[in-house]
């Protein structure tokens, strides 16, 4: 059995029972912790390193600490692969046009779950819910490829004013190293 730590009562059991806490209730216990020692920094929303940083969500990936980043540093953007979709462009458009970012960095790794997985997914989901996903799974089977695409993906955005500081690699999961993948067409647009 899997106990967690609550404040008011110490190891409690996970998954049912008159005392056990959700993971949501462990998350807003430890904000309390979080709040009660805060201090506001006196920041900007804008990023003091001027660049937002597009990653994958997957939990193995600390990137302010893979990256040397401090709070305040750099806008974060993650999604399923840290694929450039319709929304991250979104996202860095704002990030760039009312924030001041100006280099964006592209980060896939290794062993991504979106590697095993196929756009058959979405039948599957239309099949379960009757209702199709208006969106693409945007699964790869090559991570460079991917961060390639994304990079194109980047530099061809007419939305954006800064495409000529895109850069994008690959994290290791297993070294924490990143390696540098070049563009397809070198030089960007």
């Amino acid at each position: 059995m899997h106990t967690s730590e609550t404040p008011e009562t110490g190891p409690a059991p996970m998954g049912g029972g008159p005392d056990a806490t959700t993971v949501t209730d462990q998350l807003v216990a430890a904000n309390a912790r979080y709040a009660g020692a805060f201090t506001d920094p006196g920041m900007d929303a804008r990023p003091v390193r001027r660049v937002a940083v597009v990653a994958c969500m997957d939990a193995r990936l600390d990137l302010h600490k893979a990256l040397g980043l401090e709070l305040g540093d750099c806008h974060t953007i993650r999604n399923a692969g840290g694929v450039v979709t319709d929304d991250v462009i979104r996202s860095l458009t704002i990030s760039q046009r009312a924030l001041g970012t100006r280099a964006i960095v592209l980060i896939h790794h290794t062993g991504c779950g979106l590697e095993s997985l196929t756009e058959d997914f979405r039948q599957d989901l239309e099949r379960e819910v009757g209702q199709r996903p208006s969106w693409a799974v945007e699964c790869f089977t090559d991570v460079d490829q991917d961060v390639r695409q994304s990079m194109e993906r980047v530099r061809t955005s007419p939305f954006l004013l800064h495409r000529d500081d895109v850069r994008g690699f690959v994290f290791d999961v297993t070294t924490g190293r990143l390696r540098e993948i070049a563009p397809a067409f070198p030089g960007g647009e």
